[in-house]
Protein backbone atom coordinates (compact mmCIF):
# COMPACT_ATOMS: atom_id res chain seq x y z
CA UNK A 1 0.00 0.00 0.00
CA UNK A 2 1.30 3.46 -0.88
CA UNK A 3 -0.08 6.57 0.78
CA UNK A 4 0.82 10.18 0.16
CA UNK A 5 0.38 13.01 2.61
CA UNK A 6 1.00 16.71 2.77
CA UNK A 7 2.08 17.39 6.34
CA UNK A 8 -0.36 19.85 7.95
CA UNK A 9 1.21 22.94 9.45
CA UNK A 10 -0.47 22.41 12.84
CA UNK A 11 1.03 18.91 13.11
CA UNK A 12 4.49 20.39 12.75
CA UNK A 13 3.89 23.39 15.00
CA UNK A 14 2.91 21.25 17.98
CA UNK A 15 6.61 20.77 18.61
CA UNK A 16 7.72 24.43 18.46
CA UNK A 17 9.73 25.49 21.48
CA UNK A 18 11.42 28.79 22.27
CA UNK A 19 12.64 30.50 19.13
CA UNK A 20 11.67 27.55 16.93
CA UNK A 21 15.20 26.23 16.39
CA UNK A 22 17.01 23.08 17.37
CA UNK A 23 20.75 23.24 16.97
CA UNK A 24 21.52 19.60 17.63
CA UNK A 25 21.54 18.99 13.90
CA UNK A 26 24.08 20.65 11.61
CA UNK A 27 21.98 21.34 8.54
CA UNK A 28 20.05 24.64 8.69
CA UNK A 29 17.02 22.84 7.26
CA UNK A 30 16.98 20.51 10.27
CA UNK A 31 17.32 23.17 12.96
CA UNK A 32 13.64 24.12 13.01
CA UNK A 33 12.12 22.54 16.10
CA UNK A 34 8.79 21.70 14.46
CA UNK A 35 10.46 19.79 11.63
CA UNK A 36 13.18 18.36 13.85
CA UNK A 37 10.76 17.00 16.45
CA UNK A 38 8.45 15.54 13.81
CA UNK A 39 11.33 13.66 12.17
CA UNK A 40 12.59 12.44 15.54
CA UNK A 41 9.11 11.25 16.49
CA UNK A 42 8.88 9.35 13.20
CA UNK A 43 12.23 7.65 13.79
CA UNK A 44 11.24 6.83 17.37
CA UNK A 45 8.03 5.25 16.14
CA UNK A 46 9.77 3.13 13.51
CA UNK A 47 12.54 1.98 15.86
CA UNK A 48 10.09 1.20 18.68
CA UNK A 49 7.86 -0.79 16.31
CA UNK A 50 10.81 -2.86 15.11
CA UNK A 51 12.05 -3.45 18.67
CA UNK A 52 8.62 -4.66 19.77
CA UNK A 53 8.35 -7.04 16.85
CA UNK A 54 11.91 -8.36 17.02
CA UNK A 55 12.27 -8.54 20.80
CA UNK A 56 15.78 -7.10 20.53
CA UNK A 57 17.48 -3.81 19.60
CA UNK A 58 16.95 -3.15 15.87
CA UNK A 59 20.12 -2.87 13.80
CA UNK A 60 20.18 0.45 11.93
CA UNK A 61 22.44 1.64 9.15
CA UNK A 62 22.42 5.44 9.00
CA UNK A 63 23.83 6.81 5.77
CA UNK A 64 25.53 10.17 6.28
CA UNK A 65 24.80 11.08 9.90
CA UNK A 66 26.13 14.63 9.83
CA UNK A 67 26.58 15.72 13.45
CA UNK A 68 24.89 12.63 14.85
CA UNK A 69 21.75 14.26 16.23
CA UNK A 70 19.42 11.65 14.75
CA UNK A 71 21.87 8.88 15.64
CA UNK A 72 21.34 9.86 19.25
CA UNK A 73 17.57 9.75 18.79
CA UNK A 74 17.64 6.20 17.45
CA UNK A 75 20.04 4.97 20.13
CA UNK A 76 17.78 6.47 22.80
CA UNK A 77 14.85 4.62 21.19
CA UNK A 78 16.72 1.34 21.63
CA UNK A 79 18.58 0.83 18.35
CA UNK A 80 22.12 -0.23 17.56
CA UNK A 81 23.39 2.13 14.87
CA UNK A 82 26.06 1.68 12.23
CA UNK A 83 26.96 5.09 10.81
CA UNK A 84 28.46 5.28 7.33
CA UNK A 85 29.94 8.70 6.62
CA UNK A 86 31.80 9.75 3.47
CA UNK A 87 33.18 12.90 5.14
CA UNK A 88 36.33 12.23 7.12
CA UNK A 89 35.85 15.16 9.54
CA UNK A 90 32.22 14.19 10.15
CA UNK A 91 33.16 10.56 10.76
CA UNK A 92 35.80 11.59 13.29
CA UNK A 93 33.40 13.99 15.00
CA UNK A 94 30.65 11.37 15.35
CA UNK A 95 33.14 8.72 16.49
CA UNK A 96 34.35 11.08 19.22
CA UNK A 97 30.79 11.92 20.26
CA UNK A 98 29.83 8.26 20.73
CA UNK A 99 33.23 6.89 21.75
CA UNK A 100 31.84 5.58 25.05
CA UNK A 101 28.70 4.05 23.53
CA UNK A 102 29.16 0.48 22.26
CA UNK A 103 25.80 0.65 20.46
CA UNK A 104 27.23 3.05 17.85
CA UNK A 105 29.78 2.07 15.20
CA UNK A 106 31.16 4.70 12.84
CA UNK A 107 32.71 3.90 9.47
CA UNK A 108 34.45 6.38 7.22
CA UNK A 109 33.01 5.03 3.99
CA UNK A 110 34.55 6.55 0.86
CA UNK A 111 32.77 4.42 -1.76
CA UNK A 112 29.25 4.53 -0.30
CA UNK A 113 28.67 0.76 -0.40
CA UNK A 114 26.10 -0.56 2.05
CA UNK A 115 26.39 -4.32 1.57
CA UNK A 116 29.76 -4.41 3.36
CA UNK A 117 27.99 -3.53 6.61
CA UNK A 118 25.73 -6.57 6.65
CA UNK A 119 21.99 -6.94 7.10
CA UNK A 120 19.95 -4.18 8.73
CA UNK A 121 16.47 -3.87 10.19
CA UNK A 122 16.33 -0.19 9.21
CA UNK A 123 18.24 2.01 6.76
CA UNK A 124 18.01 5.77 7.31
CA UNK A 125 18.86 8.68 4.99
CA UNK A 126 18.46 12.09 6.68
CA UNK A 127 19.08 14.95 4.23
CA UNK A 128 21.35 12.65 2.23
CA UNK A 129 19.73 11.34 -0.97
CA UNK A 130 20.10 14.64 -2.82
CA UNK A 131 23.86 14.44 -2.30
CA UNK A 132 24.07 11.00 -3.98
CA UNK A 133 24.39 11.15 -7.80
CA UNK A 134 22.55 7.83 -8.33
CA UNK A 135 20.19 7.83 -5.37
CA UNK A 136 17.92 5.14 -6.86
CA UNK A 137 20.85 2.73 -7.09
CA UNK A 138 21.71 3.48 -3.45
CA UNK A 139 18.12 2.77 -2.44
CA UNK A 140 18.11 -0.48 -4.42
CA UNK A 141 21.17 -1.57 -2.48
CA UNK A 142 19.49 -0.54 0.76
CA UNK A 143 16.44 -2.65 -0.10
CA UNK A 144 18.67 -5.69 -0.63
CA UNK A 145 20.21 -5.46 2.85
CA UNK A 146 16.98 -4.76 4.79
CA UNK A 147 15.78 -7.85 6.63
CA UNK A 148 12.21 -9.13 6.20
CA UNK A 149 9.84 -6.91 8.16
CA UNK A 150 12.37 -4.09 8.15
CA UNK A 151 12.11 -0.47 7.03
CA UNK A 152 13.70 2.41 5.13
CA UNK A 153 13.25 6.05 6.18
CA UNK A 154 14.31 9.10 4.18
CA UNK A 155 13.73 12.76 4.97
CA UNK A 156 14.64 16.24 3.82
CA UNK A 157 15.07 15.92 0.06
CA UNK A 158 13.77 18.43 -2.52
CA UNK A 159 10.69 17.49 -4.53
CA UNK A 160 11.19 16.83 -8.24
CA UNK A 161 11.22 20.28 -9.87
CA UNK A 162 9.47 19.41 -13.18
CA UNK A 163 6.31 18.39 -11.28
CA UNK A 164 6.20 21.67 -9.36
CA UNK A 165 4.77 24.95 -10.67
CA UNK A 166 7.50 27.34 -11.75
CA UNK A 167 6.22 29.90 -9.28
CA UNK A 168 6.62 27.41 -6.42
CA UNK A 169 10.24 26.70 -7.36
CA UNK A 170 10.94 30.43 -7.70
CA UNK A 171 9.42 31.23 -4.30
CA UNK A 172 11.37 28.42 -2.67
CA UNK A 173 14.59 29.83 -4.11
CA UNK A 174 13.59 33.29 -2.95
CA UNK A 175 13.21 31.97 0.60
CA UNK A 176 16.73 30.56 0.41
CA UNK A 177 18.02 33.90 -0.87
CA UNK A 178 16.31 35.70 2.02
CA UNK A 179 18.10 33.39 4.44
CA UNK A 180 21.43 34.18 2.80
CA UNK A 181 20.80 37.87 3.48
CA UNK A 182 20.67 37.17 7.22
CA UNK A 183 23.76 34.96 7.00
CA UNK A 184 25.86 37.58 5.21
CA UNK A 185 26.01 35.48 2.02
CA UNK A 186 23.88 37.72 -0.20
CA UNK A 187 26.50 38.30 -2.89
CA UNK A 188 27.33 34.60 -3.22
CA UNK A 189 23.64 33.76 -3.21
CA UNK A 190 22.90 36.17 -6.04
CA UNK A 191 25.80 34.83 -8.10
CA UNK A 192 24.72 31.23 -7.56
CA UNK A 193 21.07 32.01 -8.36
CA UNK A 194 22.07 33.94 -11.48
CA UNK A 195 24.05 30.96 -12.80
CA UNK A 196 21.22 28.53 -12.06
CA UNK A 197 18.62 30.66 -13.81
CA UNK A 198 20.83 30.63 -16.90
CA UNK A 199 21.44 26.88 -16.63
CA UNK A 200 25.16 27.35 -15.87
CA UNK A 201 26.85 25.04 -13.35
CA UNK A 202 30.52 25.65 -12.58
CA UNK A 203 32.23 22.39 -11.59
CA UNK A 204 34.90 24.37 -9.73
CA UNK A 205 32.34 25.84 -7.31
CA UNK A 206 30.99 23.68 -4.46
CA UNK A 207 27.80 25.75 -4.29
CA UNK A 208 27.03 24.63 -7.85
CA UNK A 209 28.10 21.02 -7.84
CA UNK A 210 27.88 19.67 -4.28
CA UNK A 211 24.07 19.78 -4.35
CA UNK A 212 23.33 17.31 -7.14
CA UNK A 213 19.59 17.93 -6.88
CA UNK A 214 20.07 21.40 -8.39
CA UNK A 215 21.83 19.96 -11.41
CA UNK A 216 19.25 17.24 -12.02
CA UNK A 217 16.04 19.11 -11.06
CA UNK A 218 15.48 17.78 -7.57
CA UNK A 219 14.85 14.22 -6.40
CA UNK A 220 12.11 12.13 -7.98
CA UNK A 221 9.87 11.15 -5.07
CA UNK A 222 7.49 9.22 -7.30
CA UNK A 223 10.31 7.05 -8.65
CA UNK A 224 11.47 6.39 -5.09
CA UNK A 225 7.96 5.41 -3.97
CA UNK A 226 7.58 3.09 -6.97
CA UNK A 227 10.93 1.42 -6.26
CA UNK A 228 10.14 0.87 -2.58
CA UNK A 229 6.57 -0.29 -3.18
CA UNK A 230 7.95 -3.36 -4.96
CA UNK A 231 9.49 -4.60 -1.72
CA UNK A 232 7.60 -2.97 1.17
CA UNK A 233 3.97 -3.44 2.21
CA UNK A 234 3.53 0.17 3.40
CA UNK A 235 5.09 3.20 1.76
CA UNK A 236 4.19 6.72 2.94
CA UNK A 237 5.32 9.82 1.04
CA UNK A 238 5.30 12.98 3.16
CA UNK A 239 5.44 16.37 1.43
CA UNK A 240 6.15 19.55 3.38
CA UNK A 241 7.77 22.98 3.13
CA UNK A 242 11.34 23.45 4.32
CA UNK A 243 13.93 26.18 4.01
CA UNK A 244 16.98 27.36 5.96
CA UNK A 245 15.83 30.53 7.70
CA UNK A 246 13.63 30.65 10.79
CA UNK A 247 11.19 33.40 9.77
CA UNK A 248 11.10 32.22 6.14
CA UNK A 249 10.25 28.71 7.38
CA UNK A 250 7.41 30.03 9.53
CA UNK A 251 6.02 32.11 6.65
CA UNK A 252 6.64 29.49 3.97
CA UNK A 253 4.87 26.63 5.72
CA UNK A 254 1.80 28.85 6.02
CA UNK A 255 1.56 30.17 2.47
CA UNK A 256 3.82 28.21 0.12
CA UNK A 257 3.47 24.81 -1.49
CA UNK A 258 5.49 21.83 -0.22
CA UNK A 259 9.00 21.72 -1.66
CA UNK A 260 10.54 18.87 0.33
CA UNK A 261 9.64 15.25 1.03
CA UNK A 262 10.34 12.20 3.11
CA UNK A 263 9.47 8.54 2.60
CA UNK A 264 8.72 5.94 5.27
CA UNK A 265 8.69 2.38 3.94
CA UNK A 266 7.76 -0.37 6.40
CA UNK A 267 7.28 -4.14 6.42
CA UNK A 268 9.89 -5.43 4.00
CA UNK A 269 8.41 -8.42 2.23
Amino acid sequence: MTTETVVPMHDLQEAVHGDGHDYLSGSPHLRHAYLNRWMRDTLNDVVAGLADRLGRPPRVIEVGAGHGGFTETMVSAGAEVVVTEMSGPSARSIAARFRHNPRVQVHHDLDGRLDVHGEADLVVYMAVLHHIPDYLASLEEAVRIVAPGGAIVTFQDPLYYPRQPRTAVALSRAATLAWRVTEGELARGFRTLSRRVRGIYDESLPSDMSEYHVVRDGVDEDAIALLLRRSFADVDVHRYFSTQGGWTQTLGQRVLRPNTFGVVARSRR
